[in-house]
Protein backbone atom coordinates (compact mmCIF):
# COMPACT_ATOMS: atom_id res chain seq x y z
CA UNK A 1 0.00 0.00 0.00
CA UNK A 2 1.38 3.40 -0.98
CA UNK A 3 1.99 5.98 1.73
CA UNK A 4 0.56 9.44 1.03
CA UNK A 5 3.50 10.88 2.97
CA UNK A 6 5.51 10.19 -0.21
CA UNK A 7 3.60 12.97 -1.98
CA UNK A 8 5.90 16.00 -2.15
CA UNK A 9 3.40 18.17 -4.02
CA UNK A 10 1.19 18.17 -7.09
CA UNK A 11 1.16 19.27 -10.68
CA UNK A 12 -1.89 20.36 -12.63
CA UNK A 13 -1.53 20.45 -16.42
CA UNK A 14 -4.02 22.72 -18.15
CA UNK A 15 -4.52 21.70 -21.80
CA UNK A 16 -5.84 23.66 -24.76
CA UNK A 17 -6.43 22.83 -28.43
CA UNK A 18 -6.96 26.17 -30.17
CA UNK A 19 -6.29 29.90 -29.91
CA UNK A 20 -9.75 30.35 -28.38
CA UNK A 21 -9.05 27.69 -25.73
CA UNK A 22 -5.63 29.24 -25.11
CA UNK A 23 -7.39 32.50 -24.28
CA UNK A 24 -9.63 30.64 -21.81
CA UNK A 25 -6.53 28.95 -20.35
CA UNK A 26 -4.84 32.35 -20.00
CA UNK A 27 -7.75 33.75 -17.98
CA UNK A 28 -7.75 30.64 -15.82
CA UNK A 29 -3.98 31.00 -15.33
CA UNK A 30 -4.36 34.63 -14.21
CA UNK A 31 -6.98 33.63 -11.65
CA UNK A 32 -4.89 30.71 -10.39
CA UNK A 33 -1.93 33.04 -9.92
CA UNK A 34 -4.11 35.57 -8.09
CA UNK A 35 -5.94 33.24 -5.72
CA UNK A 36 -3.51 30.39 -4.94
CA UNK A 37 0.05 29.73 -3.83
CA UNK A 38 1.46 28.05 -6.92
CA UNK A 39 4.45 27.98 -9.25
CA UNK A 40 3.35 28.51 -12.83
CA UNK A 41 5.26 26.74 -15.57
CA UNK A 42 5.83 28.23 -18.98
CA UNK A 43 3.41 27.95 -21.86
CA UNK A 44 4.04 24.91 -24.06
CA UNK A 45 2.29 25.67 -27.36
CA UNK A 46 3.26 22.26 -28.75
CA UNK A 47 2.86 18.83 -27.16
CA UNK A 48 5.82 18.05 -24.90
CA UNK A 49 6.94 14.93 -23.06
CA UNK A 50 3.99 12.71 -22.23
CA UNK A 51 1.48 15.50 -22.87
CA UNK A 52 -0.52 15.15 -26.11
CA UNK A 53 -1.69 18.78 -26.36
CA UNK A 54 -0.31 22.24 -25.70
CA UNK A 55 -0.48 23.09 -22.00
CA UNK A 56 1.04 24.81 -19.03
CA UNK A 57 1.87 23.33 -15.65
CA UNK A 58 0.79 24.54 -12.23
CA UNK A 59 2.88 23.18 -9.34
CA UNK A 60 1.59 23.39 -5.78
CA UNK A 61 2.19 21.99 -2.32
CA UNK A 62 0.00 19.31 -0.75
CA UNK A 63 -1.68 21.78 1.61
CA UNK A 64 -2.92 23.79 -1.40
CA UNK A 65 -4.66 20.73 -2.93
CA UNK A 66 -7.99 21.06 -1.03
CA UNK A 67 -8.18 24.72 -2.06
CA UNK A 68 -7.19 24.68 -5.72
CA UNK A 69 -8.55 21.35 -6.98
CA UNK A 70 -12.20 21.98 -6.02
CA UNK A 71 -11.87 25.47 -7.48
CA UNK A 72 -10.54 24.00 -10.74
CA UNK A 73 -13.44 21.54 -10.80
CA UNK A 74 -15.90 24.43 -10.85
CA UNK A 75 -13.92 26.95 -12.90
CA UNK A 76 -12.07 25.01 -15.62
CA UNK A 77 -14.35 26.43 -18.34
CA UNK A 78 -14.43 23.14 -20.26
CA UNK A 79 -10.65 22.69 -20.38
CA UNK A 80 -9.10 19.29 -19.73
CA UNK A 81 -6.87 19.32 -16.65
CA UNK A 82 -4.60 16.56 -15.35
CA UNK A 83 -3.73 16.66 -11.64
CA UNK A 84 -1.09 14.23 -10.43
CA UNK A 85 1.03 13.76 -7.32
CA UNK A 86 4.77 14.26 -7.22
CA UNK A 87 6.23 11.16 -5.55
CA UNK A 88 9.44 10.82 -7.53
CA UNK A 89 8.01 8.12 -9.81
CA UNK A 90 6.84 9.93 -12.94
CA UNK A 91 5.38 6.80 -14.54
CA UNK A 92 3.18 5.92 -11.56
CA UNK A 93 2.30 9.57 -10.93
CA UNK A 94 1.02 10.07 -14.50
CA UNK A 95 -0.28 6.57 -15.32
CA UNK A 96 -1.66 5.16 -12.07
CA UNK A 97 -2.38 8.13 -9.82
CA UNK A 98 -3.86 10.92 -11.93
CA UNK A 99 -7.03 12.86 -11.36
CA UNK A 100 -8.67 14.11 -14.55
CA UNK A 101 -10.96 17.11 -14.67
CA UNK A 102 -12.92 17.01 -17.90
CA UNK A 103 -11.72 14.94 -20.83
CA UNK A 104 -9.20 12.21 -20.07
CA UNK A 105 -6.39 12.47 -22.61
CA UNK A 106 -4.08 9.66 -23.70
CA UNK A 107 -0.65 10.43 -22.29
CA UNK A 108 2.58 9.15 -23.86
CA UNK A 109 3.61 6.98 -20.91
CA UNK A 110 6.32 5.33 -23.03
CA UNK A 111 8.14 8.68 -22.94
CA UNK A 112 8.26 8.46 -19.14
CA UNK A 113 9.05 4.74 -19.11
CA UNK A 114 12.13 5.49 -21.22
CA UNK A 115 13.42 7.55 -18.30
CA UNK A 116 12.66 10.95 -19.70
CA UNK A 117 11.58 13.54 -17.16
CA UNK A 118 11.35 16.81 -19.11
CA UNK A 119 7.59 17.11 -18.97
Amino acid sequence: MADTAEIRGYHAHVYYRSAAERDVAAKLRDNIDTFFEVRLGRWRDEPVGPHPLPMYQVAFEADEFPKIVPWLMLNREGLAILVHPETGDDVVDHRDSPLWLGERLALNIAFLEAGNTSA
